[in-house]
């Protein structure tokens, strides 16, 4: 019970702090086990080339909204948000487990979209569905999806591998799904008394995908394997630039300088941050979900990043572990803070 007992709040110690809270005493007892909790995947032996296992849920009122969510984009998001984990070890992804809790609201028909989506993720990413579990829920509908993929051991890449100068990469462009959530939430409250009113979408089609239908990042494994290169750390950003370039650093035991006029913003982003009147670098820092990967690679390897198309160096990293820090175009330095998604905090 717990009247009798000081009690803290999970906002107060935020998502992460909860997980280092409940793991920090758990050790590996199978020699098989190389890696466990604190990656982007944990790593087991299996052979010549090692398994990475990772678990993504979604919960509907907190993950997603129904209400301009289609199933079937759903059940192809829900796939890519955990495929994007393996990726970011370096890894190939084979398999995937789909659970789901359904509550009576939701007829056959719909449960059917839902899955054809899924099963056109597994199509395009070429990797096979082998089970799960199906139960009744009573708080509409959650997804959970454990992926596995395959990598020898010495190509398999952590988050705690970065060296000092290491430059920073990351792919795509960032706060794109951010700015189609921010889209979809302000043409739902629009017309929400006016349902006659359609959506104002138009010009804004790619970030409306970016939110709805993300495509994680096999192509750029592929081509940092055709270049030669092998990054030193890695992680998948779903939480944020920000966040993300933080936990490297921490995992890492180092520090970093990226530059905001280096950081890939899309055109429709600034579109429309400036109907907003929100900094586009803002939510490319703090928004989350694009499901890019950041990475670290050696200086040596410069020219061959430089070759390929759609990466951006966008800072190095310091060899102290306090040091994290932002340079802005007129030359201000301020400290990197981590203000992505918090899964706990009150004031979202």
């Amino acid at each position: 019970m717990r009247e009798n007992r000081q009690t803290t709040e999970i906002s107060q110690v935020g998502e992460f702090g909860l997980i280092e809270h409940l793991t920090s005493d758990i050790k590996p007892e199978h020699p098989t086990t190389l890696l466990g909790i604190g990656d982007d995947a944990a790593i087991i032996e299996a052979g010549e080339q090692s398994m990475v296992i990772t678990t993504d849920m979604l919960i509907e009122g907190i993950h997603f909204d129904l209400s301009y969510t289609p199933l079937k984009h759903l059940g192809y998001k829900a796939v890519a948000v955990n495929l994007s984990d393996v990726y970011a070890m370096n890894a190939n992804a084979t398999q995937i487990t789909v659970s789901i809790g359904i509550s009576s609201r939701f007829a056959v028909e719909d449960i059917h979209d839902l899955y054809s989506g899924i099963k056109h993720a597994c199509k395009v990413y070429k990797v096979d569905l082998v089970g799960g579990d199906t139960v009744a829920s009573q708080s509409g509908l959650v997804i959970s999806i454990t992926a596995l993929g395959r990598q020898s051991l010495k190509k398999i890449v952590k988050r705690s591998g970065a060296k000092e100068n290491d430059l920073i990469c990351v792919s795509g462009d960032l706060g794109s799904a951010y700015w189609g959530l921010k889209l979809l939430m302000r043409e739902k409250e629009a017309t929400r008394n006016a349902p006659e009113l359609k959506p104002k979408f138009e010009g804004y089609e790619y970030l409306l995908e970016r939110q709805l239908k993300p495509e994680p990042r096999k192509d750029i494994v592929r081509k940092l394997s055709e270049a030669g290169i092998l990054p030193t750390a890695m992680i998948d950003i779903s939480d944020g630039l920000s966040s993300e370039i933080l936990h490297i650093c921490k995992n890492s035991n180092k520090g970093c300088r990226i530059y905001d006029e280096k950081i890939p913003i899309h055109p429709q982003s600034t579109k429309l941050s400036n109907e907003f009147q929100i900094d586009p670098v803002v939510a490319a820092l703090n928004g989350g979900e694009d499901y890019e990967l950041l990475f670290t690679i050696s200086p040596s390897d410069y020219e061959k990043v430089s070759q390929i198309r759609d990466i951006s160096i966008i800072g190095h990293i310091l060899p102290n572990p306090q040091q994290h820090e932002i340079v802005f175009r007129d030359g201000t330095t301020i400290p990197l803070m981590a203000q992505g998604w918090n899964a706990f905090r009150i004031d979202k």
